[in-house]
């Protein structure tokens, strides 16, 4: 395969659309690395793997030797990306942006190359931007043509409010890609509306407008929706490793496919489709899963954390053993004892009520090995006990006095 080739099958690989293939190409017949940008609002500073799509595409483009520019808009994250919402976002404070950017800054660079990443900030040229020049920038524009994105003519027609500055989401999005002179420019799905507003300005400003490459949205755990904090189908980036390991494990085999594409760098196109093949044949695709989860976890914790997220795996969740390190967590309770539900809280293995009732509703609770359902359980101070609740989630606790 010529170099060409290579580049154009690494950058297509997972993409749900390149604008325009033909310019690409072309601009890769320049010999000279691109610039590529992909723009983050520091809104929700734990990056899960649904992320990482797009921070695997840039890695790519940095193995084939491009500049990837990792923009945190600090100044769009105070007007509030508008996209895919039916109300108008709250703005953030400078405060929250950039305490949010600097946890973005720490974690993406467990996939991309801290030495070949510009760290941008789109305040560097907003704070500088005058009223004049926001004017000028808002004329290339109009009313009518923002009223064609989907989210606004939605929110139009139902005759709910829009405010005037979120026309200028896009407007600014778009021009950060003519500030930092970006070749390509990379978004999910839903953020196209913005990316095409970024070729426009740099037609206007008179540079070659930038190629848009749309990455797919990830679907959770759950196989049907996006990957998202909200509806609990997500895998943080920053979790234990044994989670990471474990929550793989438990995606659906159809689904395991989609992921090998869109987050594993060890496994090429044609290293899927064999293992397709061999599954079709009669192969386990849960040896193929484990390849996956040993990925992903070594990617974020450390050669070598994979595999002992794999011997976790074999001897606690398949061979039923309880993990050997567990440490003694000391947890003040009340002198009427506290209930199962809200110590299952207070060990960290549910995150809410609602979560420790419904496991405790499809029986996936045990104390000291034995299955409950009795919300109302309570347990006594002076006790310890083994807590577990599905195949993964173990917890020893003693009880003492509040």
């Amino acid at each position: 395969m010529t170099d060409l080739a290579h580049a154009l099958e690494t950058i297509g690989r997972g993409a749900e659309e390149i604008l325009k293939p033909e310019e690409l190409e072309a601009r890769l017949k320049l010999g000279r690395p691109l610039r590529i940008k992909a723009g983050f609002d520091p809104t929700a500073p734990d990056l899960h793997l649904g992320h990482t799509v797009l921070l695997n595409k840039m890695r790519q483009f940095q193995d084939l030797g491009h500049t990837v520019i990792f923009l945190i808009g600090d100044f769009t994250g105070m007007i509030g990306d508008p996209t895919g919402k039916n109300v108008t976002r709250k703005p953030l404070t400078r405060e929250d942006v950039a305490a949010n950017a600097r946890t973005y800054a720490d974690q993406v660079f467990k996939v991309l190359d801290r030495e070949q990443t510009e760290l941008r900030f789109n305040s560097e040229w907003f704070d500088k931007m005058d009223a004049a020049g926001m004017i000028k920038l808002a004329a290339q524009h109009t009313v009518a043509r923002m009223l064609e994105r989907d989210d606004f003519s939605k929110r139009f027609a139902g005759q709910q409010p829009i405010a005037i500055h979120e026309f200028l989401y896009p407007l600014v999005q778009g021009y950060d890609s003519v500030a930092l002179k970006c070749d390509v420019e990379l978004g999910g799905t839903d953020q196209k509306f913005n990316l095409l507003m970024g070729r426009a300005l740099q037609a206007h400003y008179g540079q070659p407008p930038q190629i848009v490459l749309t990455m797919p949205l990830l679907e959770g755990l759950d196989g049907v929706n996006k990957m998202g904090k909200s509806l609990g189908n997500y895998i943080g980036i920053n979790e234990p490793a044994n989670d990471i390991f474990g929550k793989t494990m438990s995606v659906s085999d159809e689904l395991m496919w989609r992921w090998f594409t869109l987050l594993s760098f060890e496994k090429s196109l044609a290293d899927i489709e064999r293992m397709k093949s061999l599954v079709q044949a009669g192969g386990n695709p849960r040896d193929f899963k484990v390849e996956l989860a040993r990925e992903l976890v070594d990617r974020f914790h450390g050669a070598g954390a994979g595999e002992a997220a794999i011997r976790h795996w074999n001897e606690v969740v398949r061979g039923g053993a309880v993990p050997t390190d567990l440490p003694l967590q000391e947890i003040p309770v009340p002198g009427d004892g506290i209930r199962i539900g809200a110590l299952l809280r207070a060990a960290g293995l549910a995150s809410s009520g609602a979560e420790a009732g419904r496991k405790l509703a499809e029986r996936a609770v045990r104390i000291d090995g034995v299955v409950t359902e009795d919300r109302d359980l309570s347990l006594a101070a002076g006790s310890e006990h083994l807590l577990q609740l599905g195949k993964r989630g173990f917890a020893r606790v003693r009880l003492v006095p509040a």
